[in-house]
């Protein structure tokens, strides 16, 4: 019997799934943290932490495992992969890769061995991958380095406009009381200083009142939703034209929560809009699988198969992650 072994390593998550050669799940893992942007110590014990409770699950060795495969954040420059590939090699693993986190989501979002995908949840990121082979990532690297949105991007949004709703440079908004709500202030005031005078930052958790303010009707939230799903949809037609896709048919993948878990459809609207411009046999698809599950079709892939229909249709199923 084969297995394979693919490791999500996230921002705030670490997942591991250990599959055998039906697709049979046989181990599972989890930690914390496993970008080693944010903390090289903590990514590499997570790391390690997720992928030795699979193998105790699974009952395995390392030396068992026919492929491993690593979807890390921060995998993103050659720079990040002289630190990565050290750190990987030391779990053991006789055969494995490295790659970034977005190509995992990527697979297990199409059916394709190729396309696109856009990435926004706590940041964003926009990357693909040609019939050819050839790779491209457009974006990831902080509003500074051109990107915009993410949780990290809209928290901050809704506050300013809390802000600049309050001292009249922008119109009234539902978001006004939902934040001060949030937060526990009486008025924008007292938050106003309390946030100024001990420089603190609104917490990530805000970017989801974009999405009840508009479902109740705010043309303010509405507004930066919409920005959010423009930037998006640059960032897609960036990578398309990059790796001149425009004439073929393939997937978009949103993958993260401001996409896959927020109400509405005013961000994918202006996805499509955008994708259907450029490439009008692409289509737009929401991930509905953990990305580890990518992972994990990779490692199979990367021993030189076609990865059997019958693993790809039991896996899909994957849809949240647990240790049941």
């Amino acid at each position: 019997m084969k297995y394979y072994l693919g490791v999500d390593g996230g921002g705030s998550k670490t997942y591991t799934l250990i599959v055998d050669e039906q697709g049979a799940i046989v181990g599972k893992g989890h930690s914390g943290n496993g970008n080693h942007q944010i903390d090289y110590e903590t990514a590499k014990a997570n790391i390690g932490e997720s992928v030795e409770m699979a193998l105790t699950q699974a009952g395995l060795k390392r030396e068992q495992i026919e492929f491993a495969y690593f979807g890390l954040a921060g995998a993103d420059r050659e720079i990040d992969y002289g630190i990565l590939r050290p750190m990987i090699a030391g779990l053991g693993f006789p055969r494995h890769e490295i790659n970034c986190d977005t190509m995992i989501a990527l697979r297990a979002g199409t059916d394709r061995p190729y396309g696109v995908v856009l990435i926004c949840g706590t940041g964003s990121n926009s990357a693909g991958v040609s019939p050819e082979g050839q790779f491209y990532q457009c974006g990831g690297f902080t509003y500074m380095f051109g990107d915009f949105g993410g949780g990290g991007t809209l928290c901050v949004e809704v506050f300013r406009t809390v802000i600049r709703a309050w001292d009249g440079r922008e119109r009234p908004t539902l978001l006004t009381q939902l934040v001060l709500d949030d937060l526990g202030y009486a008025n924008v005031q007292e938050m106003f200083d309390d946030y100024l005078d001990h420089n603190k930052v609104p917490p990530l958790r805000l970017a989801k009142l974009l999405f009840q303010a508009a479902k109740e009707g705010d043309e303010v939230a509405a507004d930066i939703l919409r920005m959010q799903g423009i930037e998006l949809g640059k960032s897609a037609k960036a990578v398309i034209r990059r790796l001149v896709m425009e004439s073929l048919t393939f997937d978009v993948v949103l993958a993260g929560s401001i996409v896959t878990r927020g109400e509405g459809d005013l961000i994918h609207k202006c996805i499509r809009e955008a994708v259907q411009e450029v490439a009008p046999s692409a289509r737009v698809v929401t991930l509905e699988i953990e990305p580890v599950v990518g992972a994990v079709w990779l490692a199979i892939e990367a021993t030189g198969i076609e990865l059997p229909r019958a693993v790809y249709e039991r896996l899909r199923g994957v849809a949240e992650f647990s240790l049941a």
